[in-house]
């Protein structure tokens, strides 16, 4: 078992692999149905991701063992403290729910 996370990568790409071998067995004997070009489909989605990890792992995006995680561009976290009450008065409220004054 791979201990790296480029290890577990590199074997996850033998997983796809011999999936890929599996699913052209499985077409010469089911054809090219519906089922196996939807499966097709995916392996390709799945090696385009895999090859992206393995891109950010390669430049050093790989976070140490218990280093704090970074959020992600555009992710805002908002606070589950009340809002200030005086933020919304005099605001519509555009006859969503009821008024509570």
């Amino acid at each position: 078992m791979p201990s790296t996370t480029a290890g577990a990568l590199a074997e996850a790409s033998r997983c796809l692999e011999e999936l890929d071998r599996a699913l052209s067995d499985s077409r010469l004997r089911l054809g090219g149905g519906l089922d196996v070009r939807r499966v097709r489909t995916d392996l390709v989605h799945l090696r385009e991701s895999l090859a992206l990890l393995a891109a950010a792992v390669a430049d050093g995006a790989e976070a140490a063992p218990g280093s704090p995680r970074i959020p992600r561009p555009g992710v805002i976290e908002i606070s589950d403290t009340p809002y200030d009450p005086a933020m919304w008065r005099d605001a519509d409220d555009e006859g969503i729910g009821c008024r509570h004054r």
